[in-house]
This record gives structure tokens, sequence and C-alpha cells, in this order.
């Protein structure tokens, strides 16, 4: 059950006498921010505002909404980092999931057992709280366990889907990786980023799933598309227009070189990429976004669209320079 720190808000407003907030979070998590906007309230007797977009992250936080509304502070819900505000006006809330781990980390510890000697565990923000209870447990079990540092906006253990420095760091330490909790979106970056096993600890169905295939597949497609792009005469640059995937300067960078390697160019600007959106643009062969490096892996397009890494990769193949592991990097910007 996920559990938002109420707390941390009211203590927040009581110092900021703000005269308006405005909240937001993943779409998941929209009933829980309705009832503690309703909260806020009823104690405070200020408008409270829910942004109903989605955010993926701190790279998405919604602040032009908050303008807009003329909101005093944005509470940005459910994605805790190493930051607790951005300037006077973001704050960064935690929204934990209460979900034990102990049966099926114990559980795992157990079937891996003679398999693998040195693991380290990693989560993202609504688990970080238990990492110390599954160490022990595993540590119990005979395991070395090694935690991986944080880094910029990421707690010890952390990773996000796009960011992977604490994996990363350890990674030739390290036998297997054991992500806690349900989300394959980063058990996947995990694999992809280490190519260590990397186990995927599910605590509401009491089952642990190593992801390294359906890694793979990701890995084949993305592949594919870069190959598929070595064909593209015209390729449409994409620039995100949210606050964190503002990437201007890498978006030119490409175009320097893209048209030098005889290509021609198109820059365009989206908040959100899809693939409807896209196909309204005609006479463009492929795609390079440099918003979020995830959207072209975890998603459906009809033309390649590729994300940082494998814009790099593209570039290396048309200069017929050698294409090393273009996921195997900390940071997919």
């Amino acid at each position: 059950m996920i559990q938002i720190d109420e707390n941390s808000i009211f203590d927040i407003i009581r110092s900021k006498r703000p005269l308006s907030v405005a909240l937001n979070g993943p779409e998941p998590l929209l009933p829980k921010i309705q009832k503690v906007s309703e909260n806020i309230e009823r104690e405070f007797n200020i408008t409270s505002y829910i942004i109903g977009e989605r955010s993926w992250g701190s790279c998405d936080l919604n602040t032009q909404a908050a303008d807009l509304l003329g909101a005093d502070i944005l509470f940005n819900i459910g994605h805790t980092i190493s930051l607790e505000n951005f300037g006077e006006k973001v704050f960064m809330i935690n929204a934990f999931d209460t979900i034990c781990f102990d049966t099926i980390a114990t559980k795992c510890a157990s079937e891996l057992k003679g398999r693998y000697k040195t693991i380290s565990l990693v989560t993202d923000s609504q688990h970080l709280h238990q990492i110390n209870v599954v160490k022990r447990i595993f540590e119990e079990n005979g395991y070395k366990v090694e935690l991986g540092k944080g880094r910029g906006q990421l707690n010890d253990a952390q990773v996000f889907g796009c960011e992977f420095h604490p994996v990363h760091k350890i990674k030739d330490n390290i036998e297997a990786f054991i992500f806690l909790g349900q989300s394959r979106f980063h058990s996947i970056g995990i694999a992809l980023s280490t190519e260590k096993p990397t186990f995927m600890l599910d605590p509401y169905f009491e089952e642990f799933t190593q992801i390294n295939e359906e890694a793979e597949v990701i890995k084949k497609r993305a592949i594919l598309a870069i190959y598929k792009a070595l064909d593209a005469r015209t390729i449409g640059i994409i620039i995100g227009l949210k606050e964190g995937q503002f990437a201007k300067i890498k978006a030119l960078e490409f175009k320097k070189e893209l048209n030098k390697l005889g290509m021609n160019i198109q820059l365009l600007a989206l908040s959100e990429i899809s693939n409807e959106k896209l196909e309204n643009f005609r006479g463009i062969d492929a795609f390079v976004q440099v918003a979020c490096p995830r959207l072209g892996t975890d998603n459906f397009f009809s033309k390649p669209v590729l994300s940082v890494p494998q814009a790099i990769a593209l570039i290396k193949l048309l200069k017929k320079e050698p294409v090393e592991e273009f996921f195997k990097i900390q940071h997919w910007l």
C-alpha cells in the first residue's frame, strides 16, 4: 500500500504559508493525491490544485502548469531523490510502499544460493526504505551484499529508468543485481546497463523473475532501429519541451554531425512524443529524440525513433567506426 508523506507537506505549508499549492505525481497515485488535496484545504483553508498531467519523474515536474495556476508551491509526489526541493517553489514528497519483502527475499536468497555469492540490491523511490531489511536477509543467507553509491539526484542503491550510476560503478565486483519492486522498466535498464544477471523481486505475488531475456529483446529491437535509420535521408530531431527534458544543445550537436554526413535534418519540438504525433510529419524517414532515452525502446513507433545512445551509435556506423555496447553507460542522456 502506498503512503504519501503528508506530514512533510503540512510542515512545509506551515513554514511557507502559501495562499495556494499544486500537487502532481504518477498517474496511479492520483486518487491518493486527491485525498491529500482535500486534507490540505480542510486543514489550512487554502486553494489546492491537482495537476492531472503525467509526471514521469524529476525531469517532468509540470512547473509550467503550477505557474499558470498561480500556485505558490508545487509538491511533486512519489519521486524520491537526494534533493528535497528545487528552488523555493518545488518540493519533492516521498510516497513509500508499505509492502513487506521478507517472504520473497528469503525465497530468492534460498533458491539462488550456490549460483551467486556477491550481489547488489537496487530499487526505485517507493522501496528505498526496505533496502537494509532485505540486505540483512541476504547476508544471513551467506551472501556478500554491496550497495552502489548514489550520485547527483540518486540515493544509494537507487536507479532511474535512464540513470544507473550506483549499479554501473560496482558492476565489475557484482555477480548479480536484485531489484526490489514490480518495475520491469527499471529492471530492464539495470540489465542493459550492466549486462549482469538481474532479478526482479515482486512482493505482491511473492515471486522473483530474471529479466535478462526480456532486456535482450529490447536491445535487439534498439539495434534494429539503428540499422533501419541508416537508410534514412531525412531525420527529425525531437527536442522535449518538458523542463527536465529540454536538451536543445544536444539536438543541435546531432544536427551538425548528421548534416556533415549528408543527412537532411528537421528540428521538431514536442511535449508528448507518441507515434500518433510523429505520423503528422511527412517526408521524415527516422527520428532522434533527446527528451527521454526510454521512449524509443519501450514504446511502439512505426518509424525508427532513436535515443541519445542509439543516435551516437548511428553516427559511428555512418562514419564506418566500430560501435561499442551503447547501452553500457551510466546515463542514457
